[in-house]
C-alpha cells in the first residue's frame, strides 16, 4: 500500500519501523528525541519540528534507509499518523 505524502509516495509495505519524534535544539546541538522525552524535558530545549519517520532499514543493517515527514505542530503530526494508521487497518 502506498501513502501519498508531500515528499512523495511512501511504500508502507516496506516499513520496518514507524515512529513519531521531535527535532530539538539543545545549545546548538540538533537531535531527534521521542515525544515522551520532550514531554518530560521539553522546557530545556527549543523544539524545531515534529517528524514522522518511515524506516525501511532491514534488521541488523548499518546503512539507514528512511523517509521523514516534517511538521510545524504536534497536531499536524498526529493527524498524519491517523491517516497512515487507517491505511494499515484497511
Amino acid at each position: 500500500m502506498i501513502y501519498k505524502s508531500k515528499i512523495g509516495d511512501i511504500d508502507l509495505g516496506r516499513i520496518t519501523r514507524l515512529y513519531p519524534a521531535v527535532v530539538v535544539d539543545l545549545n546548538g546541538e540538533i537531535a531527534e528525541m521521542s515525544l515522551e522525552w520532550v514531554e518530560l524535558y521539553g522546557d530545556k530545549v527549543k523544539i524545531k519540528s515534529f517528524v514522522l519517520v518511515f524506516d525501511f532499514t532491514p534488521v541488523h543493517k548499518e546503512v539507514k534507509d528512511r523517509m521523514t515527514l516534517e511538521f510545524e505542530t504536534k497536531d499536524e503530526l498526529m493527524s498524519v499518523m491517523q491517516e497512515v494508521s487507517q491505511l494499515f487497518q484497511n
